[in-house]
């Protein structure tokens, strides 16, 4: 086999790997502070009129629980979790198939890694293509997760 089928082959096999990533999470990158970027999500999620129920400081709590079970890697140098609602998104896909509670609330990540100081991602479950295919509200969701994390990454 040539070198150049082997590095196309190679190519292809890392596209699929993240695609399939991919298909899973969302992710967006900023080169905004991880504070700007915090302020835009809450800010995205508002102007949508929707609520905010709960912002979790993740990185906060694995830092101290990797400290109590003598895992002293750090992971993240900020980490947030934001959980939020819509009341008519969440009754519309509920009433259409009541196993979807499953998606309540919302959540939307923010962090920044230790190896890219300079870099805030931005990252939500990504509603599956079989879901979005046969629901108009799911299809709503999704549109409106991407909207939110873009808006917060975009700042």
């Amino acid at each position: 086999m040539s070198t150049r089928a082997i590095l196309i082959g190679t190519i292809a096999a890392m596209a699929f790997a993240f695609a399939a990533q991919a298909e899973d999470y969302a992710v967006y990158e900023s080169e905004s502070s991880f504070e700007d970027v915090i302020d835009a999500l809450k800010l995205a999620i508002e102007e949508r009129g929707m609520y905010i129920n709960n912002v979790m400081h993740m990185g906060e709590m694995l830092e101290r629980t990797g400290k109590d079970l003598g895992m002293e890697e750090q992971i993240y140098t900020h980490a947030d979790s934001i959980e939020f609602c819509s009341a008519v998104l969440s009754r519309k896909m509920t009433a259409e198939d009541p196993t979807r509670i499953v998606n309540c609330p919302f959540i939307v990540s923010v962090y920044q890694v230790p190896d890219k100081p300079d870099t805030t991602f931005v990252v939500h479950r990504v509603i599956p293509a079989s879901e979005t295919a046969n629901s108009a509200t799911m299809q709503e969701v999704a549109d409106m997760l991407k909207g939110v994390a873009e808006g917060a990454a975009s700042w």
